[in-house]
């Protein structure tokens, strides 16, 4: 399917590797020019590199924090006229109730709320002005279905909900759209990582970790970046602007419910 959106510009934030440079190369297989950016610099220009290779599109890169002002204000300068923002951070540390203090609050508060939130506020006008505009904010399915180690998480990512579902409408008569696409497991180095603390807690090897997590998911798989990245263009594409402040759950049915 032509997604009818090549020539398009796109910043993509977390994207040197995971559910970020899935966006980016499904985005870049569509024909858009991709502002990537991550902290590390030598993985963002591995990225860069083999992206403009499969591609031919043009590949800007900004190594940088983008869960601070400074980091922010740099992307935002190097990315000039974008068209299609992706917002994605990594999400805060597991832990229990009893240990989160406001300090551990405010920092998720900043990576998963407030820095996607500072994005859209910055580039909106703009998309709005030439009456075009697509807004993707990757959340995760813990939004819908709440996993109690996820506290932090959860709390900044519903936070952005809220916010995406009344901001979402008022821009929406101007031909721009938001919506949030809700992970579960994928293969990603952060499952590699859940899997790694499962089985030493458990005193079990990794595949044996990988493979109880597996089973919980009706599909018995985790998810590929390649897979959520069509996903994610898709609702960039031409054909997605009657989709609107929505939360699309991409987790292989994991989340048991009817609604």
């Amino acid at each position: 399917m032509d997604l009818g959106i090549e020539g398009r510009r796109a910043l993509v934030c977390a994207s040197s590797k995971g559910l970020g440079r899935g966006c980016a190369e499904a985005l870049a297989a569509a024909g858009v020019d991709v502002v990537l950016n991550a902290r590390g610099a030598e993985a963002l220009e591995a990225a860069a590199e083999a992206i403009h290779e499969a591609h031919g599109v043009e590949v800007v890169t900004v190594p940088a924090d983008i869960t601070t002002e400074e980091g922010r204000a740099l992307v935002l300068a190097e990315a000039g006229t974008v068209d299609i923002l992706i917002t994605n951070a990594s999400g805060p540390p597991p832990g229990v109730w009893s240990d989160w203090k406001r300090e551990d609050f405010l920092r998720a508060l900043d990576a998963n709320m407030l820095t996607p939130i500072a994005l859209m506020t910055a580039l909106l006008p703009g998309m709005i002005e030439r009456g075009w505009g697509r807004i993707v904010n990757i959340t995760s399915q813990a939004v819908k279905a709440p996993i109690p180690a996820l506290g932090l998480s959860s709390a900044a990512r519903t936070g952005l909900t809220g916010y995406v579902a009344g901001t979402s409408r008022q821009v929406a008569p101007h031909g721009v759209t938001i919506n949030n696409l809700l992970p579960g497991i994928h293969a990603t180095d952060r499952a590699e990582a859940i899997d790694a603390r499962m089985a030493e807690a458990e005193g079990i090897g990794l595949d044996e970790a990988r493979a109880r997590r597996m089973a919980t998911i009706p599909v018995r798989r985790y998810g590929t970046p390649a897979e959520f990245g069509a996903a994610c263009a898709f609702l960039c594409s031409a054909h997605a602007g009657f989709i609107v402040g929505q939360n699309i759950v991409l987790d292989g049915g994991a989340n048991n419910a009817t609604l």
